[in-house]
């Protein structure tokens, strides 16, 4: 194993730190290559039997995203009006997507019925095919935030509707859509967090001994 030094790791831990959920972002384009970049990187992530499940769909198209908006428009004023009667304002004013903003948006499905990696690791617990491609949405999850550059995972969406209009394969399953751009106001505290939505929970609180 390589050796890393202690200000690479406090580098790290700030990075940690500092990796957000971003819902506003600049509407300024990333630079030339660094999204093929980012999704270099997310396939260095680990994955059950060496499968690499996931399948990435760069939305590009008006029309594509014109799409995807309208299914979160209407998953949103679903969740809206499941809300209780207590938290239904404060839902309201959270910014819920970047869709209308962020430069880039892409899609992260699992192929289901990928082959590769020969079904390794797989027979008992099958949904660690999904899992790794969660990894990889992580691992360009930081690396985004290695540049400057935030991500925000929209998951207020139909699945399937989003897959018909991305008009992919079948047997992908939607795992993320992401919004990636420059974040306008980076906070190294969650935003739901600050909006009094929800806390951050100490350690102790998920941590069960035996």
């Amino acid at each position: 194993m390589p050796s890393f030094s202690p200000a690479f790791v406090d580098e790290l831990d700030r990075l940690f730190l500092w990796r957000r959920d971003v819902r506003h972002f600049e509407a300024r384009p990333l630079p030339e290559g660094v999204l093929d970049l980012l999704l270099r990187q997310a396939c260095q992530a680990p994955s059950v039997g060496l499968s690499q499940p996931w399948r990435f769909v760069r939305v590009a198209s008006p029309g594509r995203r014109a799409d995807i908006r309208a299914i979160f428009t209407g998953c949103n004023a679903a969740a809206l009006a499941a809300q209780p009667e207590a938290r239904a304002g404060l839902y309201a004013r959270l910014k819920l997507a970047g869709l209308d903003d962020a430069p880039e948006q892409v899609a992260v499905f699992v192929d289901t019925q990928t082959q590769t990696g020969h079904g390794l690791g797989r027979a008992t617990m099958p949904e660690t095919l999904g899992y790794s491609a969660v990894l990889a949405v992580h691992t360009l999850w930081l690396a985004a935030a290695a540049r400057g550059l935030g991500l925000g995972w929209v998951s207020i969406l139909d699945a399937p509707a989003v897959a018909a209009a991305l008009d992919v394969p079948q047997h992908w399953r939607l795992t993320a859509y992401l919004c990636i751009g420059y974040p306008r106001a980076p906070s190294d505290i969650p935003e739901l967090e600050r909006a009094g939505w929800e806390h951050r929970l100490p350690p102790g609180d998920v941590l069960l001994e035996r």
